[in-house]
């Protein structure tokens, strides 16, 4: 049985709210990506907007269990001005050599965010397994529930070691 991390970086709560629904789904270890300069107020978002623009890398730290004891990891971030968050891109950046085989859901304001596998393809050198986009929305109102289900059942039902070609869980393929 292959083991399974979920790393996370929340701004508002909806993305750790997604992992913690994921990981009682399956019962999945837990990490965070934690920011060393936490944004508060009007500068703090307005610093969101920024980093995402110029792609800016912010100072981070993970807390979790280590990430070499995984055979893969789940990131959860959200998009902030069609980007991956910063601290979740200065996370991939840092951990990029350290991680196992991954997988990558999104949380954005609205439906027509960008993929968010290219950036992080781009950062890790190498393209997630499965990924996944969801809605702020869909999160709150809990509609998530079973495309998040399918997600985590797909991650799981891969042969540890075969070939896997990338996926995305899309609203219609549930």
């Amino acid at each position: 049985m292959s083991r399974t991390l979920v790393i996370t970086y929340s701004y508002t709560g909806t993305g750790r709210k997604l992992a913690q629904l994921l990981r009682a789904q399956h019962g999945w270890a837990q990490g965070e990506v934690l920011e060393l300069r936490p944004r508060a107020g009007a500068w703090g978002t307005l610093r969101c907007v920024l980093d995402s623009l110029l792609r800016r890398h912010p100072p981070v730290r993970y807390a979790g269990p280590p990430i070499k004891a995984f055979d893969s990891v789940v990131l959860i971030a959200p998009i902030w001005v069609g980007r991956i968050a910063a601290p979740m891109r200065s996370f991939v950046a840092a951990f990029a050599n350290e991680l196992p085989d991954m997988a990558l859901i999104s949380v954005a304001g609205s439906a027509k965010s960008p993929p968010a596998a290219d950036e992080v393809s781009g950062i890790a050198q190498r393209t997630p397994l499965l990924t996944a986009a969801f809605t702020a929305q869909e999160v709150v109102d809990g509609s998530c529930a079973a495309r998040l289900r399918a997600f985590g059942d797909a991650l799981r039902a891969r042969r540890h070691g075969a070939p896997v070609r990338p996926v995305e869980i899309s609203s219609q393929s549930v």
